[in-house]
């Protein structure tokens, strides 16, 4: 395989084409032209997640600038080229490109319905993988465990012109092929084998990823997990074979692994994006990513204190008469008893002094007034990432001191690289009745 150039920008970095420009990563033309074909094709294709992809413009003397906006993660093109966009994320110690991986290999683990649940960062070379080769290394670990425990055998229907009858007769086969044949037997029969849907979109996958990467370790890998699937049948129809897998005891084993190859051999992961230059695209909102690593390490950090964790609470709607207008806060925590009720809400975005209200957008400010009247909640918090823009110690905290409802709203910040202490403070003040969500 030709050598796979990896190239990298973090969040609202740019992309110029084959030009320099300080801040900018260079791209070569033809790669740069299959990006925005990329984005351009799925910005047609209508969807809404798309036109947040990437934005293009232009500046005299560069020509066209691709800046990547709130979307992280790999793209892979087919000319050997592969495009990582990292999250921008604030730190004050200076974090290596490394940390920020592993942090977003972390955060992806938070994610529901997703083959990153089982994953361990630990045992994969982060520093010299780049996302794509990380991604390939954990399905390669998926599917050594499943050989280590054996392939599953199932019955498999096989039509075939035999010497010997077995099974039952085709008499259209037999008429078509053994007409001059009386002694061969055109003849459908049961197998039991390891050549099973399953098996065959694994086999299928390995094979695609063997052309795929260029990490020597990967490719050596690959060859010997390839060497246990050499009785299994490479899918013809990944689509069909997909729908034949029914997850029951017998495959649990195989469900992170079959989750990884459609993402691989569908390209449809958990974004629809597609291109024709394009192998294949994961890419993650940051707000997605963060609303879910944030509740997950929440959870961790208060479940032993008798609180629960509801995330994207559908209790309510806006109105009862009609029941119209949902309202789903990030996070709902509850005691017991339900007497105490906190609500918050995760927001990706930078705040900053120097902007008006810090940044922070009326809707945002509506929509946690509402959620405090709801929920008749003691408090309702917006979650911003750390920033240097801002003094986090600050106690930012909006009031409104009506005559029937006290409104409080508080703005407190989440340390990614030491989200253990950041949700410290959440537990040393969840007293009941004091339970002041104060991260720090």
């Amino acid at each position: 395989a030709k050598m796979r150039e990896t190239y990298q920008i973090t969040e609202y970095g740019s992309f110029t084409r084959g030009k320099e420009m300080p801040g900018s990563v260079s791209l070569p033309p033809d790669t740069f032209d299959a990006l925005e074909n990329f984005i351009l094709s799925n910005n047609r294709a209508g969807d809404a997640d798309a036109l947040e992809l990437m934005g293009i413009s232009a500046r005299k003397g560069i020509g066209k600038i691709i800046t990547a906006k709130n979307y992280v993660g790999v793209i892979s093109m087919n000319d050997s080229a592969t495009i990582e966009i990292l999250p921008k994320i604030f730190t004050q110690e200076g974090i290596s490109e490394k940390n920020v991986k592993r942090l977003l290999v972390d955060m992806l683990r938070t994610l529901s319905n997703s083959p990153f649940k089982s994953l361990q960062s630990t045992g994969v070379n982060i520093d010299k993988l780049n996302i794509f080769e990380i991604f390939i290394r954990m399905f390669v670990g998926e599917v050594f465990c499943i050989i280590k425990r054996g392939l599953k055998s199932d019955y498999e229907t096989i039509r075939s012109n035999e010497n010997t009858f077995k099974g039952k007769m085709i008499f259209s086969g037999q008429i078509r092929y053994n007409y001059a044949h009386k002694e061969r037997c055109f003849v459908e029969y049961d197998e039991f084998n390891i050549n099973r849907a399953e098996n065959k979109i694994l086999k299928s996958t390995l094979r695609y990823l063997y052309r795929k990467t260029t990490s020597s370790r990967n490719k050596s890998d690959i060859k010997t997990l390839l060497n246990a699937f050499s009785e299994v049948d490479e899918s013809k129809d990944y689509k069909a074979d997909f729908s034949k897998i029914v997850p029951d005891r017998k495959t649990t084993d195989y469900q992170t692994a079959l989750l990884w190859s459609k993402v691989f051999l569908m390209g449809n992961s958990f974004t629809s994006f597609s291109g024709s230059e394009i192998a294949f695209a994961l890419l993650f909102p940051m707000e997605t990513l963060f609303e879910s690593y944030v509740a997950t390490k929440l959870r961790e950090a208060i479940s032993h204190l008798g609180y629960t964790i509801s995330v994207q609470d559908r209790r309510y709607h806006l109105f009862d008469e009609p029941r119209k207008f949902r309202i789903t806060p990030d996070i709902v925590i509850r005691d017991r008893e339900s007497k105490h009720v906190f609500v918050m809400d995760t927001k990706w975005k930078l705040l900053s002094d120097t902007k008006l209200n810090y940044g922070i957008s009326q809707s945002d400010m509506y929509q946690m007034y509402v959620y405090q009247k709801k929920y008749v909640a003691e408090n309702a918090t917006l979650l911003y990432p750390c920033t240097d823009k801002i003094d986090q110690s600050k106690d930012i905290r909006f009031i409104s001191h009506e005559e029937h409802d006290r409104i409080e709203i508080k703005i407190r910040f989440v340390d990614l690289f030491d989200i253990k202490k950041s949700l410290e403070n959440i537990r040393k003040r969840l007293k009941v009745g004091s339970f002041t969500a104060n991260i720090r």
